[in-house]
């Protein structure tokens, strides 16, 4: 089983992305989705422990935890430490379930898979990019979004030329989301002509 992972910064287009390999029947695993799912369910009373005050009604206020997270290693780290197992426990299960099923081919839909060391469990990285000008645009749109908060999520990513250079492939969505449907389409006819059908 060939496994993909997909990577990107902050409004580059990564989750339109994975969106184009699940519509093309291609099994993708949404680390951010098992995060919010986490934060609903069994990571929540952990996180309460370590930063009281940040659940309401057994879900995660990520508009509270922010604040408590952004800019400081220290309690960035605390969260990880609690997350980051879990997360990877779901990864697994996704895995194990598509090599059950016979895949041979799945996509690793991973935010931070560069920061993170994560190329090294993976068989190839695509990298989603756009121009600066593009992400900013797109980041500063989303409600609630600054410009501070922006800078401080941007701060914790590999910059955007250095993920670009470590992709096995690049798919760029500054050319617009019908390109960038179009370059996943080659990208899966690619891998799996090198592994064989779907």
């Amino acid at each position: 089983m060939l496994v993909l992972g997909l990577t990107g910064s902050i409004g580059m287009g990564k989750s339109t992305t994975s969106a184009f390999f699940r519509a093309a029947g291609i099994p993708v695993h949404d680390a951010d989705a098992v995060v919010h799912r986490l934060y609903g369910g069994e990571a929540a009373p952990l996180i309460e422990a370590a930063f009281p005050g940040v659940v309401a009604d057994g879900v995660v206020d990520r508009a509270k935890l922010g604040p408590a997270v952004l800019g400081k290693p220290e309690a960035l780290a605390r969260l990880e430490a609690i997350v980051h197992p879990l997360v990877q426990q779901a990864k697994q299960r996704f895995l194990e379930r598509c090599r059950a099923n016979g895949r041979s081919l799945v996509v690793l839909d991973i935010p931070l898979l560069l920061e993170t060391g994560g190329e090294a469990q993976v068989d190839a990285v695509i990298v989603v990019s756009a121009p600066a000008d593009i992400q900013r645009a797109r980041v500063l749109a989303r409600p609630g979004m600054t410009a501070d908060k922006f800078d401080a999520i941007l701060a914790r990513q590999l910059p955007n030329a250095e993920k670009r250079r470590r992709a096995h492939v690049v798919v760029d969505t500054g050319l617009g989301f019908d390109a960038a449907r179009r370059q996943v389409q080659a990208i899966i006819r690619a891998f799996a002509g090198s592994r064989g059908r779907l």
